[in-house]
């Protein structure tokens, strides 16, 4: 009964942030185009939340009708799948629906994924042939699909959906949307693995010949995680999206999360504008890499009780293994669940 209740105070707790939310944006609405006078010392807090674009279904009238269906409070997670992952993706929405979370959706990039999909009562949705993206989706590797999604995620923003997007070694242990804060155009996982990599750190570089200025302070954080990141229906995250898909097209041998946290990070400078776009790392013991899980969490006796809502198996090639593991771990109380497997790989 206490569980039930806390997981009805949660679903309440969301859905009044969600409206405390909307009507801060009307107020800004409201409150755009009027100068204001700046307050007191210490009470001035600039806007941080950008303004939701109008929906357009006749961008994807097809598209849309099926997330009307799907989607919760306008929010759905988004996974891109070929043949080529089908059995983590039967471990990925396994979980998923064991969490009891409704509001998902694969993007099938092959018609095997769609039976698949079909069969296992799984939200399925093949976007209309387009030859760029087909020749991509049936035989690409890792890297080459993960590129696509910057150009498949644009429609639902223009439709006016938040996406959550996640790859699909990952295990989902709780809800998600019940741990969101919804401040930012971005809100992403980080590849950090403690306070200083996933938060940010002043890193000193030392160059001995510069005598009395010898010190240089540079600021340094590890890069956001392109396979799991909350992305609000914003001009800044459509224009990130664009400008992540547009150089990848450009740049055939670039990766896509060097790319997106490029464009998400850099300033402007001179012969660049940069993009103007509010970000939010997501708590890295909540929204968990394998290489905290493996390094850390595991041989830490507290950090074991903590229950993360997801686990990444972003930092190891033997992807599948870990993430059954994971589920025997959290799910089914087998306490040496991890304990064969090294920090890293053997490669």
């Amino acid at each position: 009964m206490l569980k039930s209740d806390i997981v009805s105070l949660t679903e309440s707790n969301a859905l009044l942030k969600k409206q405390a939310r909307e009507l801060n944006e009307k107020l800004q609405m409201a409150e755009q185009g009027k100068q204001q006078k700046a307050g007191p010392f210490g009470t001035v807090k600039s806007l941080r939340t950008n303004l939701a674009v109008l929906p357009d279904e006749s961008v994807n009238p097809r598209l849309s009708k099926l997330l009307k269906e799907i989607a919760v409070q306008n929010e759905v997670i988004v996974a891109l799948a070929n043949s080529n992952v089908k059995e983590m993706l039967e471990v990925w929405f396994t979980n998923i629906k064991r969490v009891g979370i409704p509001n998902y959706l694969v993007v099938a990039l092959d018609d095997h994924i769609v039976d698949f999909c079909k069969s296992n009562g799984v939200p399925v949705y093949k976007r209309d042939p387009d030859e760029g993206v087909d020749s991509i989706a049936m035989t690409g590797g890792n890297h080459a699909v993960s590129g696509l999604k910057f150009r498949v995620l644009r429609e639902f923003l223009q439709l006016g959906y938040s996406v959550l997007l996640s790859d699909i070694d990952i295990v989902f242990l709780q809800n998600p949307f019940h741990h969101l804060y919804r401040d930012s155009d971005v809100e992403s996982m980080t590849d950090g693995h403690d306070n200083r990599t996933a938060y940010g750190f002043n890193d000193v570089f030392d160059e001995p010949a510069m005598g009395w200025a010898r010190y240089a302070h540079t600021m340094r954080i590890w890069v956001y995680n392109s396979g799991f990141f909350y992305m609000r229906p914003t001009l800044p995250a459509i224009e990130l999206l664009d400008r992540v898909a547009g150089r990848l097209s450009r740049e055939p041998n670039s990766w896509d999360q060097a790319v997106f946290n490029e464009e998400l990070h850099f300033p402007s400078h001179p012969g660049y504008d940069g993009l103007h776009a509010a970000r939010r790392t997501m708590d890295y013991y909540l929204f968990m890499n394998s290489k905290v899980l493996f390094k850390t969490v595991r041989k830490d006796a507290k950090l074991k009780q903590l229950k993360p809502v997801i686990v990444h198996l972003n930092y190891h090639p033997d992807k599948f293994p870990r993430m059954k593991a994971v589920v025997e771990y959290y799910v089914n109380g087998k306490q040496d669940a991890l304990e064969p497997f090294p920090d890293g790989s053997d490669w």
